[in-house]
């Protein structure tokens, strides 16, 4: 089984398993072993479908201000949550290709494996929920056939980004890409960096 194939695999499980309960405070049951690379694409998919979820709960028109503070506040904290899981599957990408010796013209990509992988996450999202919107028994004939034909583009999407994921580590393990690591430098959370929170801080 390819990565990316044992990768769809483990997100479907996620988004289904989130769906028994349908429910942002859910408690996320990883089955696999802590820290392996297949706990670490479950627990990816199960933030980016709580966060999905979150999303569509704070556009609603009747929120209480309060409420939507809070949900943005979480939001952010999951975000930060995301960006740490996917440094560390590109920490498991970096140990794996660490006596790959690159090629002196090996070239750099302009996304790591794992940033793919996290925009084939959300694509597993986009799938399920366009496959719910397009057999709709409450909606109109034209609405499934809209989302029929959107489902049709992501499921073409789907299929090239694993074919550009596979390719990408392809090359890397055959030289002709370098693999490095890069930090995304998240500065709103951090109370040394935010200007708006260490400002407070200094005030206190």
């Amino acid at each position: 089984m390819s990565l990316t194939d044992k990768a769809w695999e483990i997100f479907n499980k996620s988004v289904e398993d989130y769906h028994i309960k349908d429910n942002v405070n859910a408690e996320e049951n990883n089955p696999f072993q802590t820290g392996s690379l297949e706990w670490i694409l479950y627990s990816k998919n199960w933030i980016d479908t709580v966060q999905w979820h979150l999303e569509d709960i704070i556009r609603e028109e009747d929120i209480d201000p309060a409420e939507a503070l809070k949900i943005k506040r979480r939001i952010d904290k999951l975000n930060q949550q995301r960006t740490d899981l996917v440094e560390q599957l590109d920490f498991w990408f970096y140990k794996r290709f660490e006596n790959i010796t690159p090629a002196p013209d090996a070239r750099l990509n302009t996304e790591t494996p794992a940033w793919s992988i996290d925009r084939f996450s959300i694509l597993s999202l986009k799938i399920y929920h366009m496959t719910v919107e397009a057999s709709r028994k409450d909606a109109s004939e034209e609405h499934q056939l809209q989302c029929s034909e959107k489902l049709n583009v992501l499921l073409e999407q789907k299929k090239d980004l694993s074919t550009a994921i596979e390719q990408l580590l392809s090359d890397i393990e055959n030289g002709k890409v370098k693999m490095k690591l890069y930090k995304q430098m998240k500065m709103y959370n951090d109370e040394s960096l935010n200007p708006i929170l260490y400002q407070k801080m200094q005030k206190k």
